[in-house]
């Protein structure tokens, strides 16, 4: 028992520091003697839990799932009914707070997943589906109406369409600057809003 504890409390602080280091740079910026030396930790003590960067990227990833899995959940349990618009809003609510997820999901997730042992993508894949297998039931629940081909054609264009919600709803000014050299258009809404707007459209779709 205290083994297992000692062994989560470390895997805790590697993927603590990883966090912090992500924060302030970029997937590529980011190095594991860098998150070796932002842990008490020294560089082989970490690669008995971790072998990769991408591993530890991937166990970030599985906990900022699994902590949109919770609000997911409460939703789920909710008893009133929900019309399109409020199920809309409630929907892209769980997601408030989750900034660093939607950044995460605009990655090469093929980097991370080819990076990485079987066992440390079969822990995320696990955070992963619990992800749609509540989706789904929040739709049989709050949406019984829908034939369930329609709600599993919602599945699979939420989940994909969120891999696209950082990159647009979060700008640089690098970007800004260029797309309006360009005289390009870029997105002026929130990742809520634009979250929202896409759920509703896809559950008002005949």
């Amino acid at each position: 028992m205290k083994a297992k504890r000692i062994e989560a409390d470390r895997t805790k602080e590697i993927v603590d520091a990883c966090e912090r280091l992500y924060a302030a740079t970029g997937f590529h910026a980011v190095s594991l003697k860098d998150i070796a030396r932002e842990t008490s930790m020294s560089r082989p003590s970490v690669y008995n839990y971790f072998r990769t960067k991408e591993e530890i990227f991937l166990a970030l990833f599985g906990r900022e799932y699994d902590r949109w899995n919770v609000a997911l959940s409460r939703l789920l349990a909710q008893p009133e009914p929900l019309s399109v618009a409020d199920l809309a809003d409630a929907m892209a609510r769980t997601l408030r707070g989750r900034a660093l997820l939607l950044r995460l999901l605009s990655m090469n997730l093929y980097d991370m997943e080819g990076g990485s042992r079987v066992e440390n993508l079969t822990e995320f894949k696990r955070s992963y589906g619990e992800s749609i297998r509540i989706v789904r039931a929040i739709l049989a629940k709050f949406r019984p109406e829908m034939p369930a081909e329609a709600r599993e054609a919602f599945v699979w264009a939420f989940f994909p369409f969120l891999f696209g919600v950082h990159p647009y709803t979060a700008v640089t000014p690098k970007q800004r600057a260029a797309m309006t050299a360009a005289g390009t258009d870029f997105p002026t809404v929130g990742a809520e809003a634009l979250v929202r707007s896409f759920i509703r459209v896809a559950l008002s779709a005949p």
